[in-house]
């Protein structure tokens, strides 16, 4: 899946791989957020921490009718308060995300996989 976008230069032609790189970047500057996680849990419900090259496989983006959607896949620190952290996760990638790529995101899911205790 790719989004094309028609300008009076010619096609641009935005990648899965983009997107999703992209809005890993975004989500692992936010405040709160230890990392991404995949989107598969591990033997015995434990998520895994990925690393910065990583960051696209915690990240899905869907088209349904039309619409694009992203679910993200993350860990939050310990002591955060998590409905906050969330809440501006969807905000900031919404924002950046449609600002950077001039394209409409109809929905950002965010699935806490995870807390971890920082040292």
């Amino acid at each position: 899946m790719s989004i094309t976008k028609n300008t009076k230069y010619g096609d641009i032609n935005i990648s899965k791989e983009a997107i999703t790189t992209l809005a890993g970047g975004i989500v692992s500057e936010s405040y709160g957020v230890v990392g991404m996680a995949s989107q598969k849990f591990l033997k015995d419900g434990w998520a895994e921490l990925l690393r910065k090259e990583n960051f696209s496989k915690g990240v899905v983006v869907k088209e349904k009718d039309g619409a694009l959607e992203l679910d993200l896949y993350i860990i939050v620190s310990h002591g955060v308060k998590i409905s906050e952290v969330v809440l501006e996760v969807q905000k900031k990638v919404k924002y950046m995300m449609e600002k950077t790529l001039d394209v409409d995101f109809e929905t950002v899911n965010v699935f806490v996989q995870g807390i971890k205790v920082i040292k």
